[in-house]
């Protein structure tokens, strides 16, 4: 029963968040949205004190449930173990194994050091939620460098699940490390009736945590995942979950009774899962194809030259961030807002400091006024909860005109497309000489009425460059 229920509720966390991810339309936020804030490091990031305190209690009180549960990258290995243990005559095939203590603690130790020091870059590649977040991204929206992370991450957790099942789990990730110094003094836990235990080492062969020593009856706490695949094994009724007090036994083994087999979990003789896997790591793997991309034409005659990318004095970060620096000291790089943006305004980063993290740019859409969906997701507070109402009272950038770039002075045509389109009224036509009643009129900016959504840049005609571009600034300002 334990084991059906944790099965039950692992499933729903998992699938909600993956569909959350796939969803562009932000329609699933409202519903599975609370799956994300419960991750532990967006929350920690976000200073969720709520969250914080509740993973800490539950872990304290039922064990490592988080990382068999919530966790989707944790769920996503026991996927991946529970195919490969239904190949024939692989279903018994963990053992129990020491803990690697310098390297489980010298990655906690330099990811809590990076986490300080604010090198997000190393911190988003261990991030479990981040990770899981870019492989599923990866697969909807190919983006090279993103992709090629979130493709060796995949594998290299993959082949461990596969061989190994929790190795990456209990030796490389650092929530669970961190979530490991309270589930040693978890109030409930697996325990091991040493009078009734017949040390046929089925719970230690099951266990994908390596955890049960049978030999000495001792289990690992640390390192075990609550996942109860041990209680729902033994034969004897020799595991239970129950409080830690009073019940584990400091015995010697007991010795297997005269005529009593050891058992064994029996052998399918016909097994999907090797196909199964298979055919889902080509499905993630195959997200290295580029997609097509028609070339646009022009009344189906001339090419139309795409918009290339502003060196920005300043970068731009999303409504509802604080400022530049507080938005990537929070982000996890997890690629949800990336997801959830229709209009292609956020995009992964290429650059060594901000590495996987989002960055705002306008060739591809505007930041629309009416669409919030970044703010409503972000699980880490890098992007505060608005409302549209309340997004035109954000300056997040100023738009400045280079005029040699303008078509009305390089091409001596008439536009106005940018003030036409402002909708904060921030753009206004006026004539490039006031003293000619005949001379084109050209924009002007009113820079305190500026928000930085990009509207004027996005659809701005000139090619490549745009000619007017929004720079960011660097604390944002609230009306």
């Amino acid at each position: 029963m334990l084991r059906k229920t944790r099965i039950a509720l692992a499933a729903i966390f998992f699938l909600a968040i993956t569909a959350m991810f796939l969803d562009s339309t932000g329609t699933l936020q409202k519903y599975f949205g609370f799956t994300a804030k419960m991750q532990l490091l967006p929350a920690v990031l976000a200073l969720n004190v709520a969250v914080i305190v509740g993973v800490a209690l539950l872990t304290l009180i039922f064990g490592r449930v988080y990382c068999s549960v919530i966790c989707p990258l944790g769920v996503l290995q026991d996927i991946i173990s529970n195919i490969s243990g239904r190949r024939k005559k692989k279903g018994m095939r963990f053992s129990y194994s020491k803990e690697v203590k310098w390297l489980r603690y010298g990655v906690w130790v330099v990811f809590v050091a990076a986490l300080i020091a604010g090198v997000q870059a190393f911190v988003v590649l261990l991030a479990p939620y981040s990770a899981y977040g870019r492989m599923i991204e990866s697969i909807k929206h190919p983006f090279m460098p993103v992709w090629i992370v979130a493709a060796v991450t995949f594998v290299v957790v993959a082949v461990l699940s596969w061989m190994n099942g929790r190795t990456w789990c209990n030796t490389i990730c650092p929530v669970g490390t961190t979530l490991s110094f309270l589930s040693r003094f978890s109030l409930l836990r697996p325990t091991i009736d040493t009078d009734k235990c017949r040390s046929c080492k089925v719970c230690e062969k099951k266990c994908k945590a390596s955890c049960i020593d049978i030999s000495s009856h001792r289990i690992d706490y640390s390192r075990c995942v609550d996942c109860f695949d041990c209680i729902g094994n033994c034969k004897f009724d020799a595991m239970h979950y129950r409080p830690a007090w009073g019940t584990a036994k400091k015995e010697s083994p007991a010795p297997a009774q005269k005529g009593t087999k050891a058992s064994s979990a029996p052998a399918n003789a016909e097994n999907p899962g090797r196909r199964a896997f298979i055919a889902g790591s080509a499905m993630a793997l195959g997200a290295i194809a580029l997609k097509a991309q028609d070339k646009k034409l022009d009344g189906g005659l001339a090419p139309i030259i795409d918009k290339a990318r502003p060196e920005r004095e300043t970068l731009l970060t999303p409504f509802g961030s604080r400022s530049v620096k507080d938005f990537y000291s929070r982000c996890t790089a997890c690629q949800l807002c990336v997801s959830q943006c229709p209009n292609n305004v956020l995009r992964p980063s290429t650059s060594l400091e901000r590495f996987m993290q989002p960055e705002m740019s306008y060739e591809n859409g505007y930041c629309r006024p009416e669409c919030t969906l970044c703010s409503q997701v972000c699980p880490a507070g890098a992007i505060l909860p608005i409302t549209p109402e309340q997004k035109t009272s954000f300056h997040i950038g100023v738009a400045s005109v280079d005029r040699t770039l303008c078509v009305v002075e390089a091409e001596g045509v008439s536009c106005g497309n940018c003030a036409r389109h402002c909708p904060v009224g921030a753009i206004e036509m006026v004539r490039q000489y006031p003293d000619q009643d005949d001379s084109p009129l050209i924009p002007s900016v009113n820079e305190a009425m500026c928000i930085g959504c990009g509207a004027c840049e996005n659809l701005c005609p000139a090619r490549p460059l745009s000619a007017i571009r929004v720079n960011g600034l660097s604390v944002h300002i609230k009306d």
